[in-house]
């Protein structure tokens, strides 16, 4: 999962000045089981940042833009590269927006951490609707806010399950409340929006009448000159957030006292977990941020005063406060992250369950690959019918669309190829059928614009592509297969290759690129020859190509020489080759009444051997009880033992162990059917299948497959 994590514009993540969506940020993130997947993005001033993944963004000056756009921007060259799964928007919902224009997702998760109707992008009705629609879920830090932005909203337009309260979270540190001294904190911002003036006033009449207590304001402000002076009041100015918790932790008695509604109240909360009698004003959210304590309704320098008096006076009561402040407090950061993962969890839940059919969860399916209807049941065991096999059984809904055959179909003097026509027609397909998951084998014909055009018109939508043929760079058609795979590379989510995808070097590292193998299917792989005496002794068949299905004279390969002279070698091992030697290619059931005559397959593929390239001529010799011959070059060791193929290291080694195995029936039919069993058990259609749906969405990735991760 990749979730990117963007700050407001000039958002410090950085302890030298935090603000308060940079503490909860990081704060959250120490304790998320996503913490390796997320990256942040602000545009701090200090080189100091939290210890976390942090992507400082350089924004510069442009006319006709605001900050804010080309800050959206720059974030935007990043996620282009990531393609983050969930993108995380703190306080700015203009962002939304910018973003939402480009991206085309709503894969948007936007934290309210102050009032949303004094916010840009929130003020109106119209915005509020705007980010309903276009968010996933919308957080807020308090009920109080959560209220404020359904303000005059008609309940029908609401979505309510997506409108979520996450308050903020403080750490709660071991008090020794024998330790607390006859202190009393004021935190913020020295200003009349803080009520520092009330503050100031009411606690210079405490000070004078209490001598023996103390009191610390911590914070500045720059624009408000309010300024109170007493021999026990000491007012330090902005100190480090960690320094403000050991005042806290020392401190008796708190004093939030804010004119203005807050939309939480960090400095409460902190104080509260931190065991100290906390007095607030009943503003906004502050009444959330605490279990118990005084809260003041009419906000005045006497209910100040008379508040704090009470406490300083009434020292049972005060200690009580403290002690069932931090006994009662439960905001911790560890217990807000799990609440923020289980929103993350959500998303990627309900995109499946967008994605997934809601009777039976398996998606709806379009297979766009080459079914072959126009060469009259030739070619009707292919792999394409193997995996749509597995679709089906699964339980999905499954729309085959065969592009070939469509294209040929359509042929016309203003669309010669036929390929316009098939182009329009996927579409007009997808728009009707809505399929949940486009799977493309080497479905060369459709164009990135069309599936471009299938992302915009259904935003949800999967498109995943499964490629056979060789990608050796120094063997057969590298570069023709190279672009067939990268052409439509954009807007394809994952890639599944019958060559290990770390040998090939063109692959995008942004997109998911895995290795399956050639899937056996029961309907079609039917014989065991492990249960009969075979006429033959070796079966091998070159296709010289599917669509002509003819031989190809003048034109000698290295998998000709290669068999002449291992027959050469073996003048008394019995070999069924075809496609050689002026010997017709053979196709259909006459393919398999072939493959049945013989006790071993050649499996011997054009190129230079790869790391898990095989063509399907492995399911056809596997999957029917033949041995199987196989280059070790290939590393299907990697899945099979000697008991299950025989590996060669050269074409000497391969004719010492046909001899070997051409004499001992037993051995022959052993190593034969647990071949067979093996394939079938891991390498059948229902699981390759199964393997694509899950990879491409990205769930059940815990499940086990043989040939994943190796």
């Amino acid at each position: 999962m990749k979730i990117s994590v963007l700050l407001p514009y000039k958002e410090n993540f950085s302890p030298e000045y935090p603000g308060a969506v940079s503490l909860f940020v990081n704060d959250t993130l120490k304790y998320s089981k996503f913490k390796k997947d997320v990256i942040v993005y602000g545009s701090t001033n200090f080189k100091n940042t939290f210890n976390h993944k942090y992507q400082n963004l350089v924004v510069n000056n442009k006319f006709f833009k605001s900050q804010n756009r080309v800050y959206v921007e720059e974030f935007l060259k990043k996620e282009g590269n990531i393609e983050s799964d969930l993108i995380e928007i703190h306080n700015r919902p203009t962002y939304i927006k910018y973003l939402e224009n480009k991206l085309k997702k709503n894969n948007f998760i936007l934290y309210f951490h102050n009032d949303p109707l004094t916010m840009n992008g929130s003020k109106s009705i119209k915005e509020r609707l705007y980010l309903i629609k276009k968010c996933h879920k919308i957080i807020f830090n308090s009920i109080w806010s959560k209220k404020r932005f359904i303000q005059d909203l008609n309940s029908e337009d609401l979505e309510y399950e997506n409108l979520l309260v996450i308050n903020q979270s403080a750490k709660k540190n071991k008090i020794d409340f024998k330790k607390k001294k006859k202190l009393i904190t004021f935190v913020g911002k020295l200003n009349k929006s803080k009520g520092y003036d009330l503050f100031g006033n009411a606690v210079i009449k405490i000070l004078n009448k209490h001598k023996d207590w103390k009191s610390i304001v911590i914070g500045d402000e720059p624009r408000d000159k309010l300024n109170f002076e007493h021999k026990n009041l000491s007012v330090i100015g902005f100190v480090k957030h960690n320094k403000v918790l050991e005042y806290y932790k020392s401190a008796s008695i708190a004093v939030v006292c804010s004119r203005w509604e807050e939309p939480f109240g960090r400095s409460s909360l902190e104080a509260a977990a931190n065991g100290c009698a906390v007095i607030i004003s009943n503003k906004g959210g502050l009444p959330e941020t605490i279990t118990d304590g005084v809260i003041i309704d009419k906000l005045t320098v006497d209910s100040i005063y008379a508040s704090i008096n009470n406490l300083i006076l009434n020292s049972e009561k005060r200690i009580n406060y403290q002690k069932l402040s931090y006994k009662n407090f439960y905001l911790r950061h560890q217990y807000i992250s799990k609440k923020i993962d289980h929103v993350r969890e959500g998303l990627i839940k309900s995109y499946k369950k967008i994605y997934l059919n809601k009777n039976n969860l398996r998606p709806r399916i379009l297979h766009v690959t080459n079914f072959n209807e126009r060469h009259n049941g030739r070619l009707f065991f292919n792999t394409g019918k193997r995996i749509n096999n597995g679709f089906v059984r699964l339980g999905n809904s499954v729309l085959e669309f065969s592009d070939r055959d469509i294209q040929k179909n359509y042929k016309t003097y203003s669309d010669i190829n036929g390929k316009k026509k098939l182009n329009e027609k996927l579409i007009k397909t997808c728009k009707n059928y809505k399929p949940d998951l486009v799977v493309l084998g080497h479905a060369d014909l459709i164009s990135d614009d069309s599936l471009g055009e299938l992302k915009d018109a259904l935003p949800h939508i999967k498109v995943a592509q499964w490629f056979l043929d060789p990608l050796n760079i120094k063997g057969p058609d590298y570069l023709k297969n190279k672009k067939r795979i990268m052409d439509k590379i954009k807007y394809i989510d994952a890639n599944f290759l019958t060559t290990s995808p770390d040998t090939i070097k063109f692959l995008p590292k942004n997109k998911l690129n895995l290795f399956i193998p050639n899937p056996c299917d029961h309907s079609f792989e039917i014989l065991n020859n492990f249960e009969k005496d075979c006429e033959y002794d070796v079966f091998f068949a070159i296709s010289h190509g599917v669509h002509r299905g003819n031989l190809k004279y003048k034109r000698i390969e290295d998998r000709e020489i290669f068999l002449k002279k291992l027959m050469y070698n073996l003048k008394n091992i019995k070999f069924d080759i075809y496609g050689l030697d002026k010997i017709q290619p053979i196709w259909a059931d006459n393919y398999l009444k072939c493959v049945s005559n013989s006790k071993m397959g050649l499996n011997l593929s054009r190129g230079e051997p790869l790391k898990y390239y095989s063509s399907d001529r492995i399911v056809q010799i596997i999957g029917n009880g033949l041995v199987t011959l196989i280059d070790e070059r290939t590393k299907y060791s990697d899945f099979f033992n000697n008991n299950e193929m025989v590996f060669y290291k050269n074409i000497s080694d391969l004719t010492e162990k046909i001899l070997k195995i051409s004499k001992d029936e037993k051995l022959r039919k052993r190593i034969a059917k647990k071949g067979k069993d093996k394939y079938f058990k891991y390498f059948n259609s229902n699981i390759v299948a199964d393997f694509i749906i899950n990879k491409t969405f990205q769930i059940n990735n815990k499940k086990n497959y043989l040939w994943h991760d190796k």
